[in-house]
């Protein structure tokens, strides 16, 4: 079954109009679509003083709505040119569409503005919201898509995500197996909370992380040429609606709300509350804040992007090797917390680059040895590369992720690492702690991002430094003398700390 699109709508026209006159529209109309082969028609019509009823049939090319739109705007015109006759409105009465499905869905699927009816592979989808506004803004488009999409995922669910090993390093002997982040805990090197997945570090903690810090720009960064912005926390939807976060992980974003005004006379209520109940009053606050129109950053590229919403980038400027630190991420992991690994806030260099894509594969190659320079000869780490399928596809319930490693293509790679108190290292579940994207041109489309001539991709390099520590302990624990003398030159001796009665 093709996709077909079934509309009966109502024009009201400003005063009556002879059947004659309306004949002689629709006949020129039908026979124009004929001769654009489009495969569409208007199939039956009948006028009834001010209002002109019709059906419209059509197909793949052109939608029903927009052949309805295309004959409103000849009709208005020609009706009034030459009968003085205007066209108020439009009323659609009825609106199907049917339309076929690769596979047949597992399980029962809707869709918002439309009742759904799927019979096998073939769906009918009758709307339920059928205002000219909604028509206009083309949503009927993004609806047949949801439907195929939510129908791909159900095959895609549980699904094992495309990974594929591409280079390890030797094995090395930890020096001890405990976890981390419970030894920290007990010698009160770190403080859970103040809200759930966030941590305080104290001053032992806080010197490892800076050192990571160090490390990442002194050996990867500065190095080949990166250069540092500073950018925003706080990301407006507009933002996200771009690269896809909204529609990809919502259950995941920090929303932001702003209030809805400064003046202490609105808030009076809320301050005595606070006084007397020492407590938050909720309803009270509802009344007082605007709904979210941000969000709190989940990853540093969005903002980046935006900040060369189309612009050209010079020639001279490519690649374009940037990178921010000071945005702290914040991701709602629910019930899937641990440790320093695995939060809701945490601490991230994004380095983003902008280049032709010969430029991005050679970067690849440059960043990928001096990660490996960091980790084998600083961190002395047992750690892999592995192919995998990126987030952006994840959410698409895509798993290609193209050719092989060193093949010059668009994809991840992360770097996994042992952690030897999750058990046997053949056994146990690696921890993800870095990643390395080439995305093509996803984002440098979605913000018209150009270059003066032919292709631009962009790509990025999160680094947790949350990770970074994590794996890092993990292997060398936390006596300093058993760090290896590459990451001692960055940190030889912890503070002191504060001492506790």
């Amino acid at each position: 079954m093709g996709m077909k699109f079934h509309l009966s709508a109502t024009i009201k026209l400003s005063k009556p109009a002879s059947k004659e006159v309306i004949s002689k529209e629709i006949e020129n109309f039908n026979a124009q679509l004929t001769e654009k082969q489009v495969d569409a028609r208007i199939e039956k019509w009948d006028v009834l003083e001010n209002n002109l009823n019709i059906e419209i049939v059509s197909g793949t090319k052109r939608r029903a709505h927009d052949i309805l739109l295309n004959f409103r705007n000849i009709l208005s015109k020609n009706l009034g040119k030459k009968y003085k006759i205007g066209v108020r409105k439009i009323d659609v009465n009825f609106y199907e569409v049917t339309f076929s499905l690769e596979k047949e869905p597992l399980q029962p699927v809707t869709i918002p503005f439309a009742d759904l009816e799927i019979d096998g592979k073939n769906v009918r989808m009758i709307l339920k919201d059928t205002s000219e506004e909604f028509l206009r803004k083309n949503y009927v488009d993004r609806m047949i898509k949801r439907v195929i999409e939510k129908v791909e995922n159900q095959y895609y669910e549980g699904k094992k995500e495309f990974w594929k090993l591409i280079w390890k390093s030797e094995e090395k002997e930890p020096v001890w197996n405990k976890d981390p982040t419970e030894e920290m805990l007990k010698r009160g090197w770190l403080v859970q909370g103040p809200t759930k997945g966030k941590w305080f570090y104290r001053p032992q903690a806080a010197a490892i992380f800076r050192a990571m810090e160090r490390i990442a720009i002194e050996e990867i960064l500065k190095p080949l040429g990166f250069q540092e912005v500073i950018e925003s926390h706080i990301v407006p939807f507009e933002i996200w609606l771009r690269t896809g976060h909204l529609e990809g992980m919502p259950g995941e974003i920090y929303y932001v709300c702003e209030p809805k005004t400064r003046d202490v006379k609105e808030w009076e209520r809320f301050i005595d509350l606070v006084k007397i109940t020492r407590e938050v009053p909720e309803e009270e606050l509802k009344k007082t804040v605007s709904v979210p129109r941000a969000g709190i950053c989940y990853a540093q590229c969005p903002v980046i992007y935006w900040s060369l919403r189309g612009r050209t980038i010079a020639d001279e400027s490519l690649p374009l090797l940037i990178f921010d630190r000071t945005a702290i991420s914040g991701r709602y992991e629910s019930g899937g917390r641990h440790g320093i690994e695995r939060v809701d806030e945490f601490h991230r260099i994004e380095p983003v680059y902008i280049g032709k894509p010969e430029q991005l594969i050679e970067l690849r190659k440059k960043l990928i040895e001096r990660y490996k320079h960091v980790f084998n000869d600083i961190f002395e780490i047992e750690w892999r590369m592995a192919w995998v399928t990126p987030w952006y596809l994840q959410q698409a319930g895509k798993t290609d992720v193209g050719e092989h490693y060193g093949e010059g293509v668009i994809g991840t790679i992360d770097f996994e690492a042992w952690l030897p108190y999750r058990g046997d290292r053949k056994n146990s579940k690696w921890l993800e702690f870095q990643n390395l994207s080439i995305l093509g041109d996803k984002y440098v489309k979605a913000f018209n991002i150009k270059a003066q001539k032919g292709e631009l991709w962009s790509g990025c390099t999160g680094i947790g430094l949350e990770r970074w520590m994590a794996v890092f302990l993990a292997q060398k624990g936390l006596d300093p003398e058993n760090w290896p003398e590459g990451f001692r030159k960055y940190l030889d001796k912890l503070p002191e700390g504060i001492k506790i009665l």
